[in-house]
Order: C-alpha cells, then structure tokens, then sequence
C-alpha cells in the first residue's frame, strides 16, 4: 500500500455476537467482537519472554529502586496528605502485567504491597489516594490520574480473585459520577475519557449496576469530541483519544460512532503518518507541515496507540487493527530503549542519526528539551520512563483473544503457550512454536482433556496475499490479508495447526513525504544500518545515560529497479533468532541494497537529520551496495529513504550561502554588522565578513527561517507588516510567520 490503510476492512454494522466464558458486555452494552482473557493466561516464550525479562531486570522492573516518585514512604498513593500525580499509576500499570505475565515471584510480592496501600487508602466517600487530587482541577476532583491506577488495580484482580478490587472501583465510580461537568470536560481528563469508558464498561459486566451506564453518558457528553475530529494536537492524547468514539458505540449501538474513530486515526496518520514504523509525528504535539520521517513519536504514544489498537480489535473484529499493533511493536518500541532495556528515550524517529543529550534550538522538534539520548529520565523524560512498561505486557496478554461462541483467536504472533475455556467451558492449552515475524511458520499445538468442538480464529495478516494454512496435515481455505479466517471442528488433543505466511519483499511509496521510499519483508521494516557508538554520559554502572553517534555514513539514496522496485534488495539470513534480535548484533536478517551517496542531505550543526526533499536526488556519486536491517533493532535508522539518480532533483545543501543579487552584484548583509534586533539588513559589496553568510534553516511545508551566522538572528519583516516596501530586518527566532521565507 502507498501509506497506512485508513479505511475499515469489515462491514462495521455487523453485529458482533453475545456470550462467551470471560466477562462479555452485558446488556444493554452492545457485544464485542473478541473478548480479553484474564492476565496470566498467556505466556510468552522465545524472543518477547525475552524483552520481558530484559524489562525485569531493566528500567521497568527496577525503577522503584530510585525514582522518586516511586517512594513507597512518600507517595500520595499511600500517604494521602502527601502528593502524587501519574508517574505512580502509570509504572503500576506496566508492573502489575509485567508481574503477571512473567509470575515473578518478587514483581508479584512488590505489586500486592502497593495493591494493599492504595486499597487503604479510600475514603467513605469512594475517593482515595493523594487528598491534594479531590480539589486540583476547578475546584474538584482532577480524574486523570486515576485512570491507570483503575486499569492497574482490574488486572490485579483478574488474575487474583481479590474481593476487595470491585466494590473499591464502584464506590470510586459513584464518587466520580456526582462531580460536576468541570470534573470531565477540561484538561487531560477530557481527551483521555477513552481509559475510563473502558474500565466503567468493565466494572459494568460484573456488577451490573446502572449508575454505571449514567457515567459512560456523563463521559461521553462532556469529554472532548473525538468524533471525527482531530480535537488536539497533544501525540499521546491522539493515541489513547480518537478510540473513545468505538468504546462508546457499545452504549450507542450506532455504528458511525465506530466510522468516526477510523476518520480521526485518518485525520492523524494522512499527514502525520507518512513514514513507516506505525506512529506519527508527534514530538510533543502535531504540527502542520512538520511530517518529516525525522519528527519523533513520544515513547508513551507508542504503547498508548499499541494499547488502543489492541482493544479496537477487540471491539470491531477489524483484523487491521492487530496489524498496526504488530507494526509498532517490531518496528518502532524496541528502539525506544537503549539495547540492555535500562534506558528510555522521549521520542523515537524514523530517521534519526544521532542521539544526543541536547536541546534543539532550531525548533526541529517541538519540545525545547532535550529528547534523544537514552537515560533512565526520572525527571527529564518523566512520563515516558514510568509509563512504556505497559508495552510487551500487554502485547503478551493480546496475543490470543476469546471469541463469543466459545473459541479462541490468535490475533497476534508470537511463540507463548495460552490455556483458556473453550466449548463447554473446559480449559485447553494451546503452544505456539514460531520465530515470527523474523520467520513465516506458525505451529500451533492443542493440548485438551478429549475431543471438543468450538471454533478457532486465526488473523491473516494485511501483508500477506497467499497464506497457507494446514489443520491435522490437511490443507484448509484462508483468504489473502487482512482477514481473520475460522476454522470449526471437533479438535482433538494433540492435533496441530500449521500456518505460512509467505513473506515477500515490498517497497512503499510516501508520496506525502517527497516520494521517499520504506523497504518492508512481512510486517518488519528495514532500516540503513548506521554503525553505532554508544558514548556513556551520565548515570551509574547498572543504569547508564548514553548518547549515540554514528561511525559511518548514512545518507544513501536508494537505487531501484524502475520494473521491479522489490528486486533491488537480497535478503539473508545472518544466524538463528535469539532471545533479543532487537538489536544491531543479534538482528537474525539483513538485506543489501543498492545505493548512492547524497552529498547535500546532512545533519545540521544541532546533529538532527535534514528533513527530505523530492525525489530522485540528483546524485552521481558511484552507486555502492549497503546493507539494511529491521528498523526495531536500529537505534540509528534511515528507515525513510530517499531514492537517487544522476537525473533526478538537486537537493538545497545545509551550509552557509552569501545571497547575491543580480542587478548590483552586492551580497546581503547587516547594516553595520550589528547584532541587536530590528537591525536592517541592506545589501553590501562581499568582503567577507559574518554577516554576509546565511543559512536556510528548514521549517514545514518548504518554508525557511534565513539565519545570519554573525549574529545568530533570523531574517523578518519590520513590526511584521504585510506592506510593501516594509523593512527587511534581522531578528531573535521567536516563531512568528514573518520568519518564515520560501524559494519559488
């Protein structure tokens, strides 16, 4: 495909079917299309078992050893007179499933200790944790942070029976549903309402309380309205946000409800989306014309828009939904931490060439920190540190999904072993053999007490056109992807299911990124391996702060075969799938291409990738073979490419320019070289001074801020006037239009 598919691939008014073994939604909700298992149903083995004990034993599983916002003695969650804000219930959110899903027997026992505290800490009223919260937003209870504890404190009691969890959350619930309309409809809480229509429809299911339904109306009407709209630019509050029409289409019954959570992920991805790795540009928030492949995906809009896609499959039966999951997590969460899992990193880019620990001061990125080396970030990063554990956990318990009618699903692939109800409600276990998505086999192996009959669902992923699919050594029907297809038998304890999904070399092309070009094998996307030097700048032995800086060069334009783009590339196998292939040492494939050097695409002197320009490049530099590798195991990555060709489109260089003008053969310049703003910039006989030099510094869209070297200003217009025959002046780069300059 061109870009991402935006469009539904099922009829979004067929109705889903009722029942199934694991809590369906009770009437009048409306049925979903798969159910959720309780955490610890499935368990990972090979290469996620793998990242989740890299997460253990990394930032994740340790970071209450010194974040101090983790301080059991101090945090508002237990001691309510004192403060707390999300980083608590966002790190619980991520352990508690880590706990589960690896049933570490100390993640466990720390868990149930932070369980028991928060438990404690309700008032009679229903409300509890840090008393400061009960008036923080317009005088009354500010939600938002409680909303992940809430998701934290549901899989702990899904996966330990405790009694306490469900009259805690409907005594919560009834103290959140007589707050006032300044309770749901301003900051944080009014974009994110999506997290709690969840957990009120989930608390719904076991209690049946009406009340409940009242909140999700509540919710609903005053939240922001995600319907078909881009409501806010924030990149996280777009990634948990534009699912809450879906979620609320199980009240509605109105299936445009669920069509307006597909326009909005549109409206973010068209001009947002268009580079590979499944997020969007979103560096804090969302710019126009500031889609460039090198704009960063903050680490918590990751495995929030992971989680979204997550419980949309679940909710449509929309098998596209699963497929975003899995591009993200292979291509882009891996490299949102450093390769040893003990440092995060704010935003992860598509292309990015190197990694340091500086701000920007060339608005190259939204936020003015710095965002790209790998640090623990207890404080520079803050919430993606605490909150990104909720990643592979999830992704673990989503694997397999329940069906209505008694059946399992295997929405995503990985090698774990699920045991869950089946038929009549009689537990199976089904183990799932595979090196997917490095390899294309997919052996799944029943293990049951006797013969029984239900159905078994299986996705066929969106990339693959012919897979191949055997039950017992008989070869069975699948459509071509994205599908989810269903195999109904009486199955019979050792009967295995065998799955091929073929893999072929694609080539996408952006043309909403200057035509660049992403290289893709089955759902992995391959980036330029850039060597990298990992160069120690902080923090301590165990959890390092580092910077990364390239060893060689990167910028390539591809050369492709005009027939058959795909023939361009030779894939290979490099050596077996370990335990972590999300790195440059132990990626298990790798391709060679062919390729020129672009001379004019540099980084700037802030080291950050310049931003695409049209291709072909003119390039004719000797083409030369390079070699790719899966974009999750590059920490540098041109995963965005241009192409190359002596014929094609010369590229503005980065570099300093003296601006000559043709009638009276003088350069631009600053009257008497000042450096003050509003100072007039005349033209001058060129004798070499500063301030004769300038710089195109790129913005969005083709437009330039025209930076002076001497003085470090940038070109403007006089009082910003639209007059002609204004004054042209230099001034500090403070954001304004009139800085703005564009070639024609």
């Amino acid at each position: 495909p061109p870009d991402h598919p935006t469009t539904p691939s099922r009829r979004l008014d067929a109705p889903a079917a009722r029942g199934g073994h694991y809590s369906p939604n009770a009437a009048p909700l409306h049925p979903t299309a798969f159910l959720r298992l309780p955490p610890g149903r499935v368990t990972a083995r090979g290469r996620v078992a793998g990242q989740l004990r890299l997460q253990l034993d990394g930032l994740c599983g340790r970071y209450e050893e010194f974040s101090h916002f983790l301080d059991f003695t101090t945090s508002g969650w237990v001691h309510p007179d004192r403060d707390g804000w999300e980083e608590l219930p966002y790190w619980l959110r991520g352990y508690t499933d880590l706990a589960i899903v690896t049933g570490d027997a100390t993640a466990l026992a720390a868990t149930r200790r932070w369980m028991d505290a928060v438990l404690a800490t309700q008032q009679p009223d229903g409300f509890f944790g840090p008393k400061s919260l009960r008036t923080s937003l317009n005088g009354g209870p500010d939600f938002w942070p409680f909303l992940p504890l809430v998701q934290a404190l549901r899989s702990w009691q899904e996966y330990t029976g405790d009694a306490r969890i469900v009259p805690f959350l409907s005594r919560f619930f009834r103290f959140m549903s007589v707050q006032g309309r300044g309770a749901f409809d301003t900051s944080w809480i009014a974009l994110r309402w999506g997290d709690g229509l969840d957990s009120v429809f989930w608390l719904f299911n076991r209690t049946g309380e009406t009340f409940l339904l009242d909140l999700a109306d509540t919710i609903h009407r005053y939240g922001a309205d995600w319907g078909d709209n881009l409501v806010d630019p924030h990149n996280v509050n777009i990634a948990q946000g534009f699912r809450e029409p879906a979620q609320y289409a199980l009240r509605s019954g109105r299936a445009q409800d669920t069509r307006d959570t597909y326009g909005t992920y549109a409206r973010a991805m068209t001009p947002y989306g268009q580079f590979p790795g499944g997020g969007f540009a979103g560096d804090e928030n969302v710019r126009d014309g500031h889609g460039d492949p090198r704009q960063g995906f903050e680490t918590c809009g990751i495995v929030e828009f992971m989680a979204s896609h997550q419980l949309l499959t679940r909710i449509t039966g929309d098998p596209l939904w699963a497929d975003r999951c899995e591009e993200l997590a292979f291509n882009s969460l891996p490299a949102s931490l450093d390769p040893s899992g003990r440092a995060v990193h704010y935003i992860t880019s598509a292309n990015s060439v190197d990694l340091d620990n500086a701000p920007k001061r060339r608005r190259q990125f939204q936020n003015g920190f710095a965002m790209q080396a790998y640090l623990p970030g207890v404080d520079q990063y803050r919430c993606c540190p605490h909150n990104y554990g909720m990643g592979w956990p999830y992704f673990t318990e989503e694997l397999w999904l329940a069906t209505p009618d008694g059946g399992l699903a295997a929405a995503m692939y990985a090698a774990c072993q699920v045991t869950a109800k089946v038929a009549d409600g009689t537990e199976v276990t089904f183990t799932e053999e595979t090196d997917y998505p490095f390899t294309d086999t997919v052996v799944l192996t029943l293990s049951a007490p006797g013969p029984l009959r239900f159905p078994l669902v299986l996705r066929i992923p969106a990339w693959c056109a012919a897979p191949v699919v055997e039950v017992a050594g008989s070869r069975v029907d699948a459509p071509a992807g994205p599908a989810f297809t269903r195999i109904e038998r009486t199955w019979a304890d050792g009967d295995r299911v065998v799955l091929r999904f073929p893999q072929r070399t694609t080539v996408r092309t952006w043309e909403g990124n200057h035509g660049s070009v992403s290289v893709d094998r089955g759902p992995l996307t391959y980036s330029l391996r850039i060597g990298e030097e990992y160069r120690r700048v902080g923090g301590t032995d165990r959890f390092p702060e580092y910077e990364v800086h390239a060893t060689g060069p990167w910028n390539f334009g591809l050369v492709l075969d005009a027939r058959d783009p795909a023939a361009s590339f030779r894939p290979r196998t490099e050596r077996a799938v370990g335990t972590n292939p999300f790195t440059l040492g132990g990626t298990p494939l790798s391709m060679t291409a062919r390729a020129r050097r672009i001379p004019e695409w540099t980084a700037d002197d802030e080291h950050v990738v310049a931003p695409l320009q049209a291709s072909p490049a003119r390039s004719t530099e000797p083409v030369e073979d390079v070699t790719l590798v899966p974009m999750g195991a590059a920490r540098l990555r041109v995963s965005s490419f241009p192409t190359a060709d002596p014929r094609g489109t010369a590229w503005l260089a980065d570099r300093w320019y003296r601006i000559g003008n043709r009638h009276s053969d003088k350069v631009l310049g600053v009257d008497l070289m000042s450096t003050a703003d509003s100072a007039h910039v005349v033209q001058f006989t060129d004798n070499g001074t500063a301030d004769h030099l300038w710089r195109l510094v790129p913005d969005a869209d083709g437009w330039y801020r025209i930076l002076n070297r001497h003085s470090d200003k940038v070109l403007g217009v006089d009082l910003m006037s639209t007059a002609d025959s204004a004054h042209i002046v230099q001034f500090a780069d403070n954001g304004t239009d009139d800085h703005l300059w564009k070639l024609l």
